[in-house]
């Protein structure tokens, strides 16, 4: 009988909604608690958890305990064997370490996690590649190439391959970058080492640096300021493709955050969810939210923007989103699709289907995105 190991990192993602950008350290959980951030990893560990109930009578569980792992394992249905010792409401790396430690000198044959990049480090820190691992997407930054594209994959991924239907491993990327250096805009990434994953179509690959051409990219941007409607308001996510935007148009720009521009001027920077929301349900001109797709990864929503979250995209509504991309950056993911991982199954399914992308200057393609990787 196949085990499987579960550990949960109970803060992660709490920095996204926020604005904070991560969650890593005592200081910032704090600032985020005060902000009103609630944790995104229990509840997408249970979305995992559900799917692997399915096979519950084949498998042995193995949880760390309450908020770790346990909690989130019966919720699912699952039944698991309780070990090792916590401080509910209080648990840090070292805990996650210690978990994963455990887990491998039980002789789990996988490890699944719920967590960021940070937990991604910790697990590699503590076991290294020996024992085949999976992430449960659920922190604020995810460059590591060893977390499924969305909860439910990640739980559809681990039933396949503790029933011997996935097989092959591949060694991938774990990377994590300095939140201090990102908070002020700067993308210190690092490669820490590989874990062993399992082969399928629904990992996500390393997040890659911007590879399109400098003229490609101000020819997005201007197409997008040439058709911005008057009264309307723009929200403009992270990333290099829209910071130009930013700059043609003369405005501040928060590289990692999202800024909100009302008649080419800027009238919020850096905003966090709370905020953004606000600005959006008080605003009757309408709502137009403007992102770019992660090179590499394709993920449109769920990848730095927890910002933008469901209510606020509904909000908006689906046809006021625009997505703007390099045909490179297209070419790169093919034959996948664009990705979206709101945290709400419901709307990243409505989300699904082709948007019209824009690739530079009055030139845009049709492409498809979806809440799977086929």
């Amino acid at each position: 009988m196949k085990k499987l190991g579960v550990i949960v990192n109970p803060v992660a993602g709490m920095g996204g909604r926020v604005g904070l950008k991560g969650s890593d350290g005592i200081e910032i959980l704090r600032k985020a608690r005060e902000l009103g951030a609630r944790p995104e990893s229990p509840r997408r560990a249970v979305e995992a958890l559900k799917i692997i109930a399915g096979i519950k009578e084949a498998i042995e569980v193995l949880a760390y305990p309450e908020e770790m792992g346990a909690n989130e394992c019966r919720e699912a249905g699952l039944n698991p064997e309780v070990i090792g010792n916590i401080e509910s409401g209080a648990t840090g790396p070292e805990d996650t370490m210690e978990a994963a430690r455990q887990m491998a000198d039980r002789g789990v044959d996988l490890i699944l996690f719920a967590g960021g990049d940070g937990t991604a480090r910790n697990i590699y820190t503590a076991i290294g590649p020996g024992i085949p691992v999976l992430g449960i997407p659920a922190g604020v930054k995810i460059h590591s190439a060893v977390y499924a594209i969305n909860p439910r994959s990640a739980g559809e991924v681990a039933s396949l391959y503790l029933q011997n239907k996935v097989l092959d491993l591949r060694e991938a990327e774990v990377m994590d970058i300095d939140e201090d250096a990102f908070r002020e805009g700067r993308v210190n990434a690092r490669l820490y080492g590989y874990l062993k994953v399992p082969v399928e179509r629904r990992v996500q690959s390393v997040k890659s640096g911007a590879r399109s051409e400098q003229s490609e990219v101000e020819g997005m941007a201007a197409d997008v300021i040439s058709n911005m409607e008057p009264d309307a308001l723009y929200i403009i996510g992270p990333g290099t493709t829209t910071r130009s935007i930013m700059k043609q148009l003369g405005l501040k720009n928060t590289l990692l955050g999202v800024d909100v521009v009302l008649n080419r001027e800027l009238i919020a920077g850096d905003v966090g969810e709370n905020q953004l929301f606000k600005l959006v349900d008080q605003h009757r001109g309408g709502s137009r939210i403007v992102v770019t797709a992660i090179g590499g990864q394709g993920h449109v929503f769920g990848r730095g923007n927890q910002q933008i979250s469901p209510r606020i995209i509904r909000l908006a509504g689906k046809n006021n989103i625009i997505v703007v991309a390099s045909r490179d950056k297209l070419v790169a993911l093919q034959p996948h699709p664009l990705l979206v991982d709101t945290g709400d199954p419901d709307l990243d399914q409505e989300l699904s289907g082709y948007i019209r992308v824009v690739t530079g200057w009055e030139d845009s393609i049709m492409y498809r995105i979806s809440n799977d990787a086929d």
